[in-house]
């Protein structure tokens, strides 16, 4: 027989594992660090220009960032930090390299989502967000996910659960309460309405005095931001559950939404939101506070299945939601019925010499239309690598492996963000 705590024997020999595997992977100092990139990359790969251009406005002003030199002196490599002031700076053709971004506007709000596990989500969420922190956004990831690898990804572990979506939640259901009490005792008609309760434990949390910026982490990328989670925020769910059992009235989906509406509007230019794979408490706070839905899946029939499941009791979900509420809670930057301004399905570990999936890319494109994405990410080597070490294809150094190999994987996921971005700048112009 097992029991919890045999349960919990087993998780603690696990974490002793997760950390000697961080300790591998990452810095002597268990730290997640990101790479230089070469001056080819930088030109090329980054600013989409020659390399002789990029060098001769690097010697026509000695002031702009010059990167480290090779001790061969062949090639210069350049921080992140250094690529986005020459980006600031840097004019081609009397152009600016800065990204497209419509001025008095918030950030975009992408939910990557979907059932089926080992879709794709989380590689997708962290190459979206990397790929446009090298084109000149600055990214907030939202994890909503348990497993927490889009936050192992990023370098955070250790994360407490307080300072995860749960915590979010928690903090919005005492807000939320408080709220609604203080109408109840206003009320015009001068009738006191009933007063919800909040246990005192939950409240001495002291969740409600945590401040938007205590939720936001660091990350090795100095233009992305993560709001992390953790194994321990699992049980969000359950505590849910309990939470609206305290307040019926409370708006359990919007609670994510509402923290991000008291976010400034040029804090962030993305908010990318890595979901669970089931719809649930956390997950229905991510679909409610996004503008686009990303929906990735792999080339498989039951892949294809379970997309149409998940789309199915998405939309019940959602009608069901329309028909509860009356509008009286504050909606803040989203409203019901929830009405996404994009959906796209991407399809994932694509091999393009393989029949099978391009039969079921075609299936896709067939039910779907216009709504599928029509750069597939393809599986490569590069790809398989980037998952194990817990690292996107950005951050690997194409000197670990063939250029070729390695190019092939990073021109895979440009193509794939590059229609993101597309999706991006439209919905852009409807918010």
């Amino acid at each position: 027989m097992y029991t919890h705590e045999d349960l919990a024997k087993l998780q603690a020999q696990s974490l002793k594992m997760q950390s000697f595997i961080r300790q591998q992977t990452f810095s002597p100092e268990n730290a997640k660090t990101l790479r230089r990139f070469s001056s080819w990359e930088v030109a090329e790969l980054i600013f989409g220009i020659n390399q002789s251009t990029f060098r001769g406005r690097l010697t026509a002003d000695p002031s702009l960032p010059s990167g480290e030199v090779e001790q061969d002196g062949r090639q210069r490599w350049f921080s992140l930090e250094e690529i986005t002031e020459l980006r600031r700076r840097m004019r081609v053709n009397r152009k600016s390299l800065m990204p497209p971004r419509p001025a008095g506007k918030r950030a975009v709000r992408a939910a990557v989502a979907n059932f089926k596990g080992g879709a794709g989500k989380s590689t997708v969420a962290l190459h979206l967000a990397h790929a446009a922190a090298l084109d000149g956004y600055r990214v907030l990831a939202v994890d909503f996910d348990p497993q927490a690898t889009l936050s192992h990804s990023m370098g955070l572990s250790d994360v407490a659960e307080d300072f995860t979506v749960w915590g979010i939640m928690a903090r919005d259901l005492i807000r939320e309460t408080d709220r609604m009490n203080s109408a109840g005792r206003g009320a015009a008609s001068g009738t006191a309405l009933p007063q919800r309760r909040i246990p005192q434990a939950i409240r001495e949390m002291g969740l409600d005095e945590l401040r938007h910026g205590d939720f936001i982490k660091p990350t090795a990328w100095s233009t992305i931001d993560v709001v992390p989670s953790c194994a321990n925020a699992a049980f969000v769910e359950f505590a849910s559950a309990q939470y609206r059992h305290l307040n019926p009235e409370w708006s359990f989906f919007a609670a994510v939404s509402r923290y991000l509406d008291g976010l400034a509007d040029d804090d962030y230019d993305l908010i990318i939101f890595d979901c669970p794979p089931a719809i649930g408490y956390q997950s229905m706070n991510a679909v409610f506070a996004a503008d686009m839905l990303y929906i990735p899946s792999g080339p498989g029939y039951w892949e294809y299945d379970s997309t149409t499941s998940f789309i199915g009791q998405l939309a019940e979900a959602l009608e069901d939601l329309a028909h509860g509420f009356d509008g009286s809670f504050p909606a803040g930057k989203m409203d019901l019925p929830k009405a996404f301004h994009d959906v796209r399905f991407l399809m994932t570990r694509y091999e393009p010499g393989n029949e099978l999936h391009r039969a079921m890319f075609e299936a896709f494109r067939k039910v779907f239309g216009d709504h599928v994405l029509e750069n597939p990410v393809e599986m490569t080597r590069a790809v398989e690598q980037s998952g194990r070490f817990l690292s996107s294809v950005y951050e690997i150094d194409y000197r670990e492996m063939t250029r070729e190999t390695w190019r092939r994987a990073r021109a895979s996921f440009d193509r794939a963000y590059m229609e993101f971005r597309d999706c991006v700048l439209r919905v852009w112009d409807e918010i």
